[in-house]
C-alpha cells in the first residue's frame, strides 16, 4: 500500500484557529466550530472558550476579532483538510482573492496535524507564529496546555507565562 493511502487510514489530531472581526462575528465562528464538527471523525472534540481580541497586524481602523480554537480528529491529508477550510471561509462570505490581513468574516488556520513537520508554499506545519499570537495562543491553552509541538521547547500554557 502506497504511503499517502497508508495516511488516510490512521486519523490524526488537528489543531485549527477560527477567527471572525466581520458582521455577526458570533454566528460565523459557531457556523464554522459546526462545519469543523461536521468534518471530525471521532474521539473527542475540544473547543475553546471565545475570545475577543484587538486585531493584530490588521488595517487601522480594523473592528475587534472573536477568536477560538478547535481541535478535531480527520483522516484528511493535510493540504485536503487546508482545501475544506479554505471553501468554508468562502462558503462564509470571504473572497478567495483577498489582502493579508484585511478585516474578514471567517479566517481559519491550520495549526498542527499531530506532531508533523511540513513546510510547503501552501502550508507549513506547525503554524510558525502560534506562540507570537496570544489570540491562538490562549484558547490553544485552554484545550490542549501541555501540547508541545515540533521546534518548541516548551508546553503551550508555558509560552503564556
Amino acid at each position: 500500500m502506497c504511503s499517502v493511502c497508508a495516511d488516510k487510514l490512521n486519523p490524526m489530531r488537528a489543531g485549527i484557529a477560527i477567527g471572525s472581526n466581520l458582521g455577526d462575528r458570533h454566528v460565523h465562528l459557531t457556523e464554522a466550530i459546526s462545519n469543523l464538527y461536521a468534518i471530525h471523525e471521532g474521539g473527542e472534540f475540544l473547543c475553546s472558550n471565545l475570545h475577543e481580541t484587538d486585531p493584530v497586524d490588521c488595517p487601522p481602523d480594523s473592528p475587534p476579532f472573536l477568536n477560538a480554537v478547535a481541535e478535531l480528529e480527520t483522516s484528511l491529508s493535510p493540504q485536503d483538510l487546508l482545501s475544506r477550510l479554505k471553501a468554508m471561509e468562502v462558503a462564509a462570505g470571504r473572497p478567495e482573492a483577498h489582502t493579508h490581513h484585511a478585516p474578514r468574516c471567517l479566517d481559519l488556520d491550520l495549526l498542527y496535524c499531530d506532531d508533523m513537520s511540513l513546510q510547503t508554499p501552501e502550508l507549513e506545519l506547525p503554524h510558525p507564529r502560534i506562540t507570537e499570537r496570544t489570540f491562538v495562543l490562549a484558547p490553544l491553552a485552554e484545550i490542549r496546555p501541555f501540547l508541545q509541538l515540533p521546534g518548541w521547547s516548551k508546553r503551550c500554557e508555558d509560552f503564556l507565562k
